[in-house]
């Protein structure tokens, strides 16, 4: 019996490796700008590595209409078909030509707005920064479509701000060394968007901050440094100034400033008895900032005392800071020649940043591991390689 060429229903749940982010890869933005059904159909299958009968599975369609789709000698007339595949393949409905009844209430599109981007950083603090992208990416693209359609309202403007600049940290976090520049781009994003409000330096200075973080985890230090260093310039409170001043520190780090990374430290050092503690800003944090930053200075010894020292937990940190520290003081457990202690961090931070899917980290283990300790560098490559896998990379 042939099968049917149209569409067959009830449709699949979306398969367990079918991701949001790389909706949000330049690559895609020029595919979604078409508008084209057939041509964001084989990007999909392309990203995902799907055949079509497993596209069509996806969308409950059979793989000669998923065919005939991708070859435009079908189309998808019916709002309902096309906000189904809109929602299987993770994009907002207008994507796909479908209006959004939550857009044409401009208060109710707000409020929604705001709760998203607020979820989202709290998933992203959570450990959770995968999700965090889920919720994001389709928010972006909705209020990039408003504002293109003539809809530049300032408190559209300000909610794109920040959400593209959510999107962007957290991209930072699920995207592995060789993506980062995604990342980048998105927080740079979210500074155009900013600056077309005029005089708001809280939102540009908070900006600033994050986009000169993703700048140094691209490993572009100098431009992070610059970054850095004008958010602090423009923070607006103490609270403020203390969040960019750690992220100025590591930059300063990485680039090897010793004199900017050591007066940037003694005037973080001064605020910790007068401004809030954040994830960022506490003890703990700064102790993992004060590490790396003497190592990249060419100070282990200086690192290997201070490494003795235990930090003191005035705040709740974010999961994945315990990863990042776990993996600096490996470094500086090596550099005293202690491989056993070493191991042992390396080994907790290994499954803790495949738990919390953060592949960044796993190539920091890699590197830290080396040939000292090739068991631990080949545990934290099998997580990595199956954490590209999962995401199609």
């Amino acid at each position: 019996m042939t099968q049917p060429v149209g569409p067959r229903f009830p449709a699949p749940q979306p398969a367990a490796r079918h991701v949001v982010w790389h909706w949000a890869t330049p690559q895609a933005e020029t595919v979604l700008a078409t508008r084209d059904l057939g041509a964001i159909l084989r990007f999909h299958r392309a990203v995902h590595r799907l055949s079509q009968t497993e596209l069509g599975e996806l969308l409950g369609y059979d793989k000669t209409y998923v065919s005939a789709l991708e070859l435009g000698k079908r189309s998808l007339e019916d709002v309902g078909s096309r906000r189904r595949v809109a929602e299987r393949l993770g994009l907002p409905p207008h994507v796909l030509g479908v209006t959004d009844v939550a857009d044409t209430d401009h208060r109710a599109m707000l409020q929604f707005g705001e709760s998203t981007v607020r979820l989202a950083e709290i998933a992203r603090q959570s450990g959770h920064a995968s999700e965090a992208v889920a919720e994001l990416w389709p928010l972006v693209a909705r209020l990039e479509a408003r504002v293109e359609d003539g809809h530049s309202e300032r408190d559209v403007v300000r909610l794109l701000a920040r959400a593209r600049v959510g999107l962007g940290v957290a991209l930072g976090n699920v995207l592995p060394e060789e993506r980062l520049a995604t990342a980048a781009r998105w927080t740079a994003r979210s500074l155009e968007a900013a600056r077309r409000l005029g005089d708001d330096p809280a939102l540009i200075s908070g900006i600033l901050r994050m986009h000169g973080n993703e700048l140094r985890k691209a490993r572009i230090h100098g431009a992070a440094v610059e970054r850095l260093r004008h958010a602090v310039a423009l923070a607006p409170t103490v609270d403020d100034r203390a969040a960019a001043l750690p992220l100025l520190a590591r930059a300063a780090g990485a680039l090897g400033d010793q004199d900017l990374f050591d007066s940037v430290l003694r005037e973080t050092d001064s605020l910790l008895d007068t401004a809030g503690h954040t994830s960022l800003f506490n003890p703990f944090s700064l102790h993992e900032i004060r590490l790396r930053g003497l190592l990249a200075t060419g100070r282990a010894r200086a690192a290997i005392q201070l490494a003795e020292e235990q930090p003191v937990l005035t705040t709740t940190v974010a999961p994945q800071w315990r990863v990042i520290e776990l993996i600096t003081v490996a470094q500086v457990r090596l550099l005293g020649d202690d491989r056993t202690g070493a191991a042992e961090a390396l080994d907790v931070a290994v499954g803790e940043a495949a738990v919390q899917r953060l592949p960044h980290q796993l190539q920091r283990i890699m590197r830290a591991a080396g040939q000292r300790l090739p068991d631990v560098q080949g545990a934290a490559g099998d997580a990595l390689n199956r954490m590209r896998q999962e995401m199609a990379a």
